[in-house]
């Protein structure tokens, strides 16, 4: 396939072929990409997407990869990483102007440089602007959707820029997941606060994470959303999973809504194990445990789960 549009458009440096996804995921699982392109701006993503669907050829947007499982063949299409204007961030009086590829932990530094209290909970998230108003990331009682003034987003139409009200916010969903528009940017709106007591908390949430999750192994974050009345990982504790293996996926010991690479796992491990856990659950308890996580299938995005029985 001939590539050199693209080289044209976004330049030699900016598209890559074969690139291993493991590289690219904290899981630090999956096969290679066929391309990965970094756009800089938002005229030369617009004009990936349309090169892609001219083709047609398939094309998923990758932030830091924190909530992504690859599949182990890797992807058969377009990889887009954005760079460049979707990189920068800068402080308004009390509001945060992000772009869609800047981490939480730099927009929670911006905040405490600014002295603005409301983006605690995300310091430690290890994921992008752009994927967590995606999912409506949240933890520690925070989520997006509580700090969030306007969001700015790409679909079939062009670009919009709309307010939280419009978002369609829920647990782990929005509007942009169930239309699969791209979230370009997003301005928060924070409240003034303390820097030693903003310090104080962050320093106080990254002793709690490091000391209840497994950060010490690759993962992809909390694995399974939380159930309607229950936690996740205390299911699968009481159904004797703790330490469930299967391959070189683990469900860690330390937090059991953790599913860990200890050191070569594939994604058909991780995919074996969720679905070995799911059915335990279900079997014991009846309740329904969902993987948060998305699965990166060989043509595009997939469900990770067949599940037994009544879904």
């Amino acid at each position: 396939m001939d590539f050199s549009k693209l080289r044209t458009v976004l330049g030699e440096e900016n598209v890559s072929q074969g690139v291993r996804l493991a590289d690219y995921t904290t899981f630090r699982i999956g096969g290679p990409a066929d391309i990965l392109v970094r756009p800089q701006n938002a005229e030369q993503l617009q004009g990936v997407i349309d090169w892609c669907q001219n083709l047609p050829l398939p094309w998923i947007l990758l932030g830091k990869g924190s909530n992504v499982l690859a599949n182990d063949e890797g992807f058969h299409g377009v990889v887009i990483c954005p760079e460049g204007d979707f990189l920068a961030i800068h402080t308004e009086g009390y509001q945060i102007h992000a772009g869609c590829g800047v981490s939480l932990a730099r927009v929670a530094r911006e905040a405490l440089d600014h002295e603005l209290t409301g983006m605690e909970f995300a310091s430690g998230i290890p994921g992008s602007l752009g994927g967590a108003v995606y999912m409506n990331a949240g933890a520690y009682g925070g989520e997006m959707s509580q700090v969030l003034s306007s969001i700015q987003y790409l679909d079939q139409t062009g670009i919009h820029t709309i307010g939280p009200d419009e978002a369609r916010f829920d647990y782990r969903n929005s509007r942009f997941m169930q239309e699969g528009s791209l979230v370009l940017g997003a301005v928060l709106h924070l409240k003034p606060g303390d820097r030693q007591q903003i310090q104080d908390q962050m320093q106080e949430l990254a002793r709690r994470r490091k000391e209840k999750q497994p950060l010490e192994y690759p993962s992809a974050g909390s694995m399974f959303k939380r159930p309607e009345g229950y936690f996740a990982g205390k299911l699968i504790q009481d159904a004797g999973l703790s330490g469930f293996t299967v391959g070189g996926a683990k469900i860690s010991e330390k937090h059991c809504g953790f599913v860990i690479n200890t050191g070569a796992a594939t994604a058909q491990d991780v995919r074996n194990l969720v679905q070995a856990v799911h059915d335990k659950v279900w079997e014991s308890f009846g309740v329904r445990i969902w993987p948060e996580v998305r699965y990166l299938g060989e043509w595009g995005w997939e469900p990770m789960l067949a599940p037994k029985g009544e879904a």
